[in-house]
């Protein structure tokens, strides 16, 4: 028989899963609390969360996935932009070695570890708006350029004829 106490975390995990446009499960034996507590801030600046639950649990959560979880499991909710709190814990993870990512499930997909890390190596949503702004910018001001040009050397004529 559940306890009431699991019964409601299942529920917490099935509502951040719906919400969430990525998940990210991930190993995180090894960690200190205060490694945790820097990489729950961090996750949670960027747009994310990060909760740690019972693997059972977990699988109760995503009973469509058939999933096989073996040790501690931390999962990462992405819940405004899909790869920002995917590269701080992949960031995290270079300069501690761990978390290790198990997998993730991004737009409905199933990902590997390995498929992650090449995610979380993509230019920030941010970036990519830039240079998409940059991109259609560019061609305008080239013409802004060439039309004001005439009257540019115009006036260089006006003032040699001044002289």
């Amino acid at each position: 028989m559940p306890s009431q106490k699991n019964k409601d975390t299942v529920a917490s995990l099935q509502e951040k899963l719906q919400k969430s446009r990525s998940v990210v499960l991930a190993d995180y034996r090894g960690l200190t609390v205060n490694q945790q507590r820097k990489l729950r801030n961090k996750v949670k600046d960027s747009g994310g969360e990060l909760i740690v639950a019972k693997n059972s649990l977990i699988k109760l959560a995503l009973a469509k996935e058939k999933l096989e979880l073996s040790g501690p499991t931390i999962i990462l909710f992405a819940f405004e932009d899909e790869v920002a709190p995917l590269k701080v814990l992949v960031e995290f993870a270079k300069e501690n070695e761990l978390p290790k990512a198990k997998l993730g499930f991004f737009a409905k997909e199933t990902l590997s570890a390995d498929q992650l890390n090449q995610l979380a190596s993509l230019p920030a949503k941010v970036e990519l708006m830039t240079k998409t702004v940059y991109t259609l910018k560019s061609p305008l001001s080239g013409i802004v350029s060439v039309l004001s040009g005439n009257i540019r050397k115009l006036v260089y004529v006006l003032k040699a004829v001044k002289k």
